[in-house]
């Protein structure tokens, strides 16, 4: 059995973290597993990581099961030691063959004798986090969820886009300002 390994803060699940786990899947056996590991879980409800880690597994499920796609979905503590970050992460996502695009997170995993596949991503400036989240954050406050899904589709896949109206889970990014929580 190979697991294939997915890493990211998935705040929110987006097109180019969809990309990542297709292209993971395409290698995935009937005897091997496809593994979602999100990184940060110990993070939510701050500027940079507005959703807990309980809502974006809940995200990438709903994400799964419209595409039909077996994964096992793990969270992992972000320790803010690089160096040790492999290590670490691996006593939660096991041993495997990570897919990522992330040229620095691939080279910590190539020197710690995983192999890596990095798929080539289409538009991934598009698809960075940031800009994902402040495409989110100018709809927060905007009460058409026709206007919301139209402007979200060319970033984030329906079903996530779904889990975020269904949850009201756009509404938050309204609430941060200067880097600070307001409520």
């Amino acid at each position: 059995m190979t697991r294939y390994i997915v890493l990211g803060r998935f705040q929110p699940f987006h097109m180019g973290h969809e990309y990542l786990v297709k292209a993971a899947h395409e290698h995935v056996g009937d005897d091997d597993q496809l593994v979602i590991a999100i990184g940060s879980q110990q993070a939510g409800w701050e500027p940079t990581n507005p959703w807990t880690v309980d809502e974006r597994k809940a995200m990438i499920k709903a994400w799964s099961q419209s595409e039909n796609l077996a994964v096992e979905i793990v969270g992992i503590d972000d320790i803010n030691d690089p160096p040790n970050w492999v290590e670490h992460a691996r006593k939660t996502h096991g041993d495997g063959i990570l897919v990522t695009s992330d040229g620095p997170t691939a080279q910590l995993y190539r020197d710690a004798g995983y192999e890596v596949t990095e798929p080539e991503m289409q538009q991934r400036e598009q698809h960075e986090g940031w800009r994902v989240r402040q495409t989110a954050k100018m709809l927060s406050t905007v009460y058409d969820d026709e206007a919301v899904r139209e402007v979200l589709k060319s970033s984030i896949p329906q079903a996530v886009i779904e889990w975020l109206i269904e949850h009201d889970a756009l509404f938050r990014l309204s609430t941060f300002e200067t880097g600070v929580h307001a409520g």
